[in-house]
């Protein structure tokens, strides 16, 4: 097993089920050239080999970090960008707070800045 699948798997609760969720997400919302890596201790999604979102989990929450956040328009108001120059996450505290449509709006618009 992929070693971002293992921290998928060996987070516990209710962290895992989000993480598990926005992994669905993520890999149903993005094509084929999409590629799960175990980078910088957290499961990082490449696009076309180049950086594209992340997952982490920290203290409470589990961040879903677009490297090319600062860019994207749609939503932005719900992303976390504190003391970040280009990177944006959506925060979730529990599972029932992930909106599918918000997060496949985003994921759609991050994609289209690698094309």
């Amino acid at each position: 097993m992929n070693p971002a699948e293992n921290y998928i798997l060996n987070q516990p609760e209710p962290y895992r089920s989000i993480l598990l969720v926005l992994q669905v997400l993520i890999e149903q919302k993005v094509d084929k050239d999409l590629d799960l890596r175990f980078k910088y201790g957290i499961p990082f999604y490449y696009y076309r080999d180049k950086p594209f979102c992340y997952l982490n989990r920290s203290g409470t929450y589990v961040d879903m970090g677009f490297n090319r956040g600062s860019l994207l328009e749609a939503h932005q108001h719900l992303m976390e960008g504190r003391n970040r120059k280009m990177v944006r996450s959506l925060r979730y505290h529990f599972p029932e707070e992930i909106d599918a449509e918000i997060v496949e709006g985003v994921l759609t618009e991050a994609r289209m800045l690698y094309d």
